[in-house]
């Protein structure tokens, strides 16, 4: 067994629409695999090693509509938000919209980083990093660091360098 680091770990929270990709998302950074998975119905909490000096605590909440009033029980002592969303969706950006304006109205992630993740950029609809920043009005949080970045959960792309620029981003805040 590994060494338990979630005590010193800065913990980072992955939050999205359900079938945004979290669990596939997750898995592949901590396995390096595409794992089969299902609707996540509570959460999976994994450690991140991503390199000898950093680790993160992520907790990857489920996003079903009935999981979404959880998700302020997840937001103590976190240090970023992740917050994922399937860039091939469009329907799906008012919603993920609402809930993301909704989720950082909590104190308790008052100046906290956030990371937003266009997964599934390996498919053909796939929008724009800028299409993604404005249909979630990230220009409103000027309050916190954020930034969007394309990912593939299932190709593994972008995925370590999107974990090594929130864990810049929480060291900056």
């Amino acid at each position: 067994m590994g060494q338990d680091h979630s005590s010193t770990c800065p913990k980072v929270v992955l939050l999205g629409l359900d079938s945004a990709g979290k669990s596939t998302l997750l898995a592949r950074l901590l396995t390096g695999q595409v794992m089969k998975t299902t609707p996540t119905i509570g959460f999976n909490v994994g450690t991140l090693d991503l390199d000898k000096n950093s680790s993160l605590t992520v907790w990857d909440v489920g996003g079903q509509k009935s999981m979404r009033p959880n998700w302020t029980h997840y937001l103590d002592d976190c240090k970023a938000l992740v917050f994922v969303v399937d860039s091939s969706d469009a329907a799906q950006m008012p919603e993920a919209h609402k809930l993301l304006k909704k989720v950082l109205s909590d104190e308790r992630l008052q100046g906290v980083p956030l990371m937003v993740l266009a997964n599934k950029k390996d498919l053909p609809q796939a929008m724009t990093i800028q299409a993604v920043w404005n249909q979630l009005g990230l220009d409103s949080y000027s309050d916190r660091l954020r930034e969007v970045q394309a990912c593939s959960a299932l190709q593994g792309l972008g995925l370590q360098q999107a974990f090594l620029s929130v864990n810049k981003m929480i060291r900056k805040s």
